[in-house]
């Protein structure tokens, strides 16, 4: 009976450990049947959750992806590409002007500038000009002064004319007059003010001055009703017909500019407008702080349509290469961990080439490694299968991780 009691124990005891044991299995089998969902940030791949969350990197929210799917290849219908304005073209061999633009600034040009001030000292009795930003010509009514030194100057000149008149054979009444009628000139006493003068046969204690050149009023110093002395800056006027462009250079390169030689200079985004410009001004120290050497020229400003300050190019033209494997700059990718293109491998069906780049210039970059003279290559849209890429899989479209 002993023996039967123990047989008995022993049998319900081997059946429940094998009953645990297959629990066991089955969860274990349950677990790798529910994968755990990845989620990874769109702009650092490298960051993988199993839960989502945010980018500890940028703060991006992390997107699902497929850890399983590592086919490093994208499938686009048509109707995909054209929403994501992906355009294929079959690449070739080219020239590549191995231009350097330098990077400029549009200045004032001081000559074209003129600082009106009083000639003489007097009472501001009308001020034509009252407001910064006012478009004057030449010959315009600035600013009318009251005088009394001038009209002094004036009852002078009428005195030796006089005297002139009376004795025409004196020589010296004629030297005296010649004198007074020099001194009016010299405090801008035009002809037609000094031939009303000799007209009317008095002096005028008013006078009126106008602008010696035409351009905009970009500072004004003064008021109307102002008592100012002789010398005394009233405004300034500015001339924009010509600007001057100033560019920086790194001194391995000035050796390729010489003064008088002419280039093509961008103004602002506008690559379809292209100035020539001369130069006409090479530094002859480097700027300490920044290592440049600054060259300058003047370029026209039709219509005034350009101000100082306004950003330009400035292209220095190069050698000309031989014939190469040439893209489209917008087709490379570049995000700091490779170099890279899309080709059109199949119909609809794009890939990431690892490529390395050669001479950069105006017409494209030369491909040294990586295509060959045929390839459908992604030449607008590329940096859009990148991140499409990285949203699929998780990963970076050229570097595994």
């Amino acid at each position: 009976m002993k023996r039967k009691s123990f047989l008995k124990v022993s049998l319900f005891a081997l059946l429940e450990f094998t009953m645990i044991l297959s629990a066991c299995n089955d969860q274990k089998a349950n677990q790798a049947e529910a994968t755990p969902d990845n989620f990874t940030c769109p702009m650092h791949p490298q960051i993988i959750q199993t839960k989502p969350g945010t980018c500890p990197i940028c703060g991006m929210d992390l997107v699902l992806f497929d850890r399983n799917n590592q086919e490093a290849k994208l499938i686009l219908d048509k109707n995909q590409q054209a929403l994501a304005n992906v355009h294929v073209a079959v690449i070739g061999s080219g020239k590549i002007g191995s231009q350097t633009m330098l990077n400029a600034r549009l200045v004032k040009d001081p000559q074209s500038n003129a600082v009106v001030s009083s000639r003489i000292a007097g009472r501001l009795e009308t001020l034509y000009i009252k407001e910064l930003g006012v478009n004057v010509t030449k010959g315009q009514p600035l600013y009318r002064i009251y005088s009394e030194q001038l009209m002094s100057l004036q009852q002078e000149y009428l005195l030796a004319r006089a005297q002139s008149v009376a004795f025409k054979d004196d020589k010296r009444f004629n030297d005296i007059a010649a004198a007074a009628e020099q001194r009016l000139m010299l405090y801008q006493q035009t002809e037609a003010q000094i031939r009303q003068l000799i007209k009317s046969g008095k002096p005028e204690p008013y006078f009126t001055y106008f602008s010696p050149v035409s351009g905009k009023v970009s500072e004004l110093s003064v008021t109307q009703g102002q008592y100012v002395g002789e010398g005394t800056t009233l405004m300034q006027i500015e001339n924009y017909d010509w600007l001057w462009i100033e560019a920086d250079i790194y001194p391995s390169e000035i050796i390729k500019v010489k003064k008088g030689m002419m280039f093509q200079v961008i103004v602002g985004g506008n690559t379809g407008a292209k100035m020539p410009m001369r130069v006409e001004f090479i530094e002859p120290a480097i700027d300490q702080k920044t290592q440049l050497i600054r060259i300058r020229g003047t370029i026209a400003n039709p219509n005034k349509l350009w101000q100082p300050g306004l950003s330009a190019q400035v292209i220095l033209p190069g050698k000309a290469s031989n014939e190469l494997i040439t893209v489209p700059s917008n087709a490379i990718v570049r995000d700091g961990a490779s170099t890279h293109v899309w080709k059109e491998e199949e119909a609809n069906t794009f890939v990431p080439v690892e490529v390395v780049v050669g001479e950069e210039g105006i017409n494209g970059t030369e491909i040294v490694k990586g295509l060959q003279e045929g390839d459908r290559v992604v030449v607008s849209g590329a940096y859009l299968l990148y991140s499409e890429f990285i949203l699929k899989k998780g990963r970076h479209p050229v570097m595994q991780h």
